[in-house]
């Protein structure tokens, strides 16, 4: 029997942004500068929990959902210090692939929002094609 979840199903989470979600913690190099605000790939992160946590109840045993796509627009800036709350909203699915509106929100109104895909895999599976990239990868560095 096929799983399904409830239409227009929710899930949100708080998250307080602290020093490692800034984008200033985001610099590798040597004079990469960014400013002391939520980064925005801490952002797409705290967004895909709170869908993840929509398909929750779904799992199996070995099993785990996994982002296919995003596509957000963060649009305002976010101080350490400040309380980001994300939800997501389902909207529905397309095959294996679960759709979502995802929103985000700070103490000063919304921060962040747009769309964003996810599927669930077998855990076995996802790490078996890893370990043949990693094998591939190894392969073509001698």
């Amino acid at each position: 029997m096929p799983k399904t979840i409830e239409p227009l199903a929710e899930a949100s989470l708080t998250h307080r942004v602290g020093r490692e979600d800034l984008a200033s913690a985001v610099a590798l190099a040597p004079g990469e500068r960014f400013p002391d605000v939520l980064s925005t790939s801490r952002l797409v992160a705290l967004l895909e929990l709170a869908a993840a946590r929509c398909l929750a109840p779904l799992l199996d045993d070995g099993e785990l959902s996994v982002g296919v796509t995003v596509d957000i627009a963060h649009t305002a800036a976010t101080p350490v210090g400040a309380t980001v709350e994300c939800t997501a909203r389902y909207l529905g699915r397309d095959g294996k692939l679960f759709d979502f509106e995802v929103a985000a929100f700070d103490e000063g109104g919304e921060c962040g929002r747009g769309r964003h895909r996810r599927a669930i895999v077998s855990v076995a599976r996802l790490l078996a094609g890893m370990e043949k990239r990693r094998a591939a990868a190894g392969a073509g560095t001698s």
